[in-house]
């Protein structure tokens, strides 16, 4: 069974203090994701980044601007692809899904819980991939937010696991 993580929208955008979209201090749970991608790379999972472009923005995740890079701490290598999209959906007139071939399960963490990487998994679910959310390795503006997320995420689709980082590594 062929496998992929991807990382949904590690971007500086969400650990810039002065942005309106600041996620707060995520140190910590930048740690637990590579740890994960470690895993995952010696694991021979395909390795797959996404970051959103807002076309036109002057301001919040703006083309060609610093904030829109990969975090500088997440354990990207140049090897892996990098998805650029401007809609909500990874999928969303964008590669993912030729990366994808011959894949039959992703992992997911991300950055916005409610948003990028809800619409990631619910469109790989619609494409039938088994699906893994790292629960401890995805974060929303707030908590309330992160977890009602899940909680529905987990209540609608049962066949999603929900696991935290430790889990995963076992």
């Amino acid at each position: 069974m062929k496998k992929a993580l991807i990382l949904v929208d590690f971007e500086n955008e969400w650990v810039d203090e002065n942005s309106e979209y600041f996620v707060g201090d995520i140190s910590e749970m930048i740690k637990r994701t590579n740890k994960v991608l470690d895993y995952c790379r010696k694991n021979k999972y395909n390795i797959i980044f996404t970051i959103h472009v807002e076309k036109g923005s002057n301001s919040g995740f703006a083309e060609g601007t610093k904030n829109v890079e990969i975090i500088n701490d997440i354990n990207r290598e140049d090897s892996d692809p990098l998805i650029m999209k401007n809609k909500i959906s990874p999928f969303y007139k964008t590669t993912l899904e030729n990366e994808l071939k011959g894949v039959d399960e992703i992992v997911v963490c991300g950055i916005l819980t409610n948003l990028c990487v809800r619409s990631l998994v619910q469109d790989a679910y619609d494409r039938d991939f088994e699906i893994t959310i790292i629960k401890d390795c995805c974060v929303a503006l707030d908590k309330e937010t992160h977890n009602f997320t899940l909680k529905d995420l987990k209540e609608t689709r049962e066949e999603i696991k929900f696991l935290d980082a430790e889990e995963f590594m076992k």
